[in-house]
């Protein structure tokens, strides 16, 4: 596919597009708090960490989301256990706090419904490493979201993260287009998005019934939801993966 990338700095009237982009994300995803307070400042905040990829007609049919932070900062060095969120709130605390970004942290790469198959991810992937490197970072960082883990949801992330094929590439497709694009799979962030709702909630989103304590799979987690159905809440905790890549 024949693609025009920019950054929503270079393309402001793109940003209306880039939303009603049609995506595959399950509905609970979008009732992650810090992701609900955080994710729309992203293209005002930092219009440059953010690509959008347009075909021949004009139409927006990719977009990704990254984020520059201090690393170095003190109490940090590590990256977090909390993954996406913590280091979505570390960016907007270094550009209210004026702290010098030292890397730079992926937070989505969403392809067009219409798109898909056509080997964009890798692209936006490539785009966003280039942009980073343009921008002056030497890494870039990214809590990967394995898009193959909810087939198998109570597998331990842990064992699932590290798990390879007979030529060594990782097991997970998206992990492993990462691998391709010269990242390393660090660690496992166990706690890297928290939604925490009424059962009534999850009810709506997932319309599963909700009513029994205890793990309840839903489709597109990644992890079991803990149900505490007589307390009247259910908890999602996903973990994710991260990867480095030196530019």
């Amino acid at each position: 596919m024949d693609l025009h990338i920019t950054t929503l700095a270079e393309r402001p009237e793109l940003e209306g597009a880039l939303w009603r982009m049609k995506d595959l994300w399950p509905e609970f995803m979008m009732y992650d708090p810090v992701g609900w307070a955080n994710m729309g400042q992203i293209v005002s905040a930092f219009p440059e960490f953010v690509l959008v990829a347009t075909d021949p007609e004009g139409k927006v049919v990719a977009r990704a989301f990254s984020v520059p932070f201090q690393l170095s900062a003190e109490g940090r060095g590590e990256l977090p256990g909390t993954g996406w969120d913590q280091v979505l709130l570390w960016a907007f605390s270094d550009l209210r706090h004026g702290r010098t970004p030292d890397t730079v942290s992926a937070i989505e790469v969403t392809v067009d419904t219409s798109a898909l198959g056509n080997g964009l991810s890798h692209i936006m992937l490539s785009a966003m490493r280039d942009n980073a490197r343009r921008l002056g970072f030497a890494e870039v960082v990214a809590p990967v979201r394995p898009n193959g883990k909810h087939l198998e949801a109570e597998s331990s992330m842990h064992e699932y993260a590290f798990r390879t094929r007979e030529d060594g590439l990782p097991v997970d497709p998206w992990l492993r287009v990462h691998v391709r694009a010269g990242a390393t799979v660090e660690k496992v962030a166990p706690a890297s998005m928290t939604i925490g709702a009424s059962v009534e909630q999850w009810r709506r989103w997932t319309g599963l019934p909700f009513d029994t304590d205890g793990p309840v799979e839903v489709e597109g987690a990644l992890v079991p939801v803990h149900c505490e159905v007589s307390r009247g809440y259910a908890v999602y905790v996903e973990p994710n993966v991260w990867v480095r890549h030196g530019l």
